[in-house]
């Protein structure tokens, strides 16, 4: 019994832990699109005219508050 009670509190507090974690929250993802360019640099654009797009998903991250830090003197 004293080792299914230890147990379940230690699954607890590491499932507490993991999940308050800030560091390990879900980022959110932004779509970033770049312009193909060809051999001599110029935009390439497909058949309606439009230019070709080379696009793809980027995690952004929070920045996490703290403490200033103090300057030397």
């Amino acid at each position: 019994m004293k080792n299914l009670f230890y147990s379940v509190c230690v699954v607890l507090g590491v499932t507490f832990l993991t999940l308050n974690n800030p560091v390990l929250a879900e980022a959110e993802t932004k779509r970033v699109c770049i312009d193909v360019k060809d051999k001599d640099g110029k935009v390439a654009k497909d058949a309606k005219g439009n230019p070709k797009q080379s696009c793809k998903d980027v995690k952004q991250h929070k920045k996490l508050e703290g403490t200033a830090v103090p300057e030397k003197k």
